[in-house]
């Protein structure tokens, strides 16, 4: 079998090591020279609009998936007339307008901050007094990694971040005062079958996931008021694949932030921590297999490596660590890499944590 996924970086990198051992090969398709996937799989390079590489990139595959989210919808929908796609073209197109995505979840009765759509410097006014400060701006569309977004707590910030941002579409949110930062990643095959990973906990800097706690202590009964809303959303999408979902933990009740219609960051724990890792359930969603098992293994820490790194000798000095790399040279605020540390308990894991981001300092 062989899968097609659009875009080369180092979730498709991931993606095509876990289907190598279940005899399913990749190619895939990016715009890039010499992107991360292009080192361990089949790369066709191109534009994702330019129809000719299409049809030569779709050549022979059973199946085609993505690795992000900003792939266009359109090039998405045309691949899907012509051999399976999945997670389905819908799905992509809600997620990738914020508006859309807060639309989708109000409507399934699952809490989201109070939003509004805005186009115009009325509108953005007429919002702040509604929704009142702080407040989160954001880009409707293409924001990631804190890009495209500003918090806003006095009026001053707020006209500065106008004049950033405005004249695009945009939403305002209210600022949410979680305790924490959570999300469930999750999966649907083919028939429909589902299985959810344990809540994990994020902590971000700068708009960027930095750690990740796995499970996250003290979520028994939001567990399944996760499992719960992530079941219907994956339901009302007629979803295939993973599914992450980030979340607030807000005075005992989950609120939805935003969701990522593919493998995630916050998931990179399961490689080793999982019974089974999220990158290979995802291929077996896909590929129509049984899904594994999403039970954790130990106590799991996952830390991005971010911008520069140690050498992968001085990481790995540091017992319970894994090394991933990605292939990519040094570039402030690029993602180089991911560390799993696995230990048997919380506290071992934590420990063995502080001491790889005092290397990380």
């Amino acid at each position: 079998m062989k899968i097609g996924i659009l875009g080369g970086g180092q979730l498709g990198r991931m993606l095509a090591l876990s289907a190598y051992p279940l005899d399913i090969r990749c190619r895939f398709l990016d715009p890039a020279n010499e992107p991360s996937a292009g080192q361990v799989a089949e790369c066709v390079q191109g534009e994702f609009e330019d129809y000719r590489v299409l049809f030569d990139f779709a050549r022979g595959l059973d199946a085609v998936t993505y690795e992000f989210e900003n792939v266009p919808v359109e090039s998405v929908r045309w691949l899907a007339e012509r051999l399976p796609v999945y997670p389905p073209a819908d799905a992509l197109a809600i997620a990738q307008d914020r508006v859309a995505e807060k639309l989708f979840f109000r409507s399934l009765g699952i809490p989201v901050p109070a939003f509004a759509a805005i186009e115009s410097r009325e509108e953005f006014d007429d919002a702040i007094a509604r929704i009142g400060l702080p407040a989160v701006l954001k880009t409707t569309r293409f924001g990631y990694d804190g890009k495209g977004q500003a918090v806003l707590r006095t009026p001053d910030e707020a006209g500065k971040s106008w004049e950033l941002l405005g004249g695009r579409p945009l939403i305002l949110e209210a600022f949410v005062p979680f305790e924490r930062e959570l999300s469930i990643v999750c999966v649907r095959g083919r028939t429909g079958e589902t299985a959810f990973y344990p809540l994990v906990q994020n902590v971000h800097r700068g708009g960027m996931l930095r750690r990740t706690t796995a499970p996250a202590p003290n979520v028994e009964l939001l567990q399944v008021k996760a499992e719960d809303l992530a079941g219907r959303a994956l339901a009302a999408m007629n979803y295939v694949g993973v599914l992450a979902i980030e979340l607030f933990d807000y005075c005992g009740e989950l609120i939805v932030n935003e969701m990522a219609p593919r493998v995630h960051n916050s998931g990179h724990w399961t490689t080793e921590g999982a019974q089974t890792s999220q990158f290979e359930n995802h291929i077996r969603a896909i590929a129509g297999l049984p899904l594994g098992g999403t039970q954790a293994v130990g106590h799991s820490v996952m830390i991005n490596l971010i911008g520069d790194c140690p050498t992968a000798t001085e990481m790995l000095n540091v017992p319970g660590t894994h090394v991933h790399l990605y292939g990519k040279m040094p570039r402030a605020n690029r993602k180089l890499g991911h560390v799993t540390l696995r230990g048997t308990s919380a506290e071992e894991t934590a420990t063995h944590a502080g001491r790889l981001e005092q290397l990380l300092q």
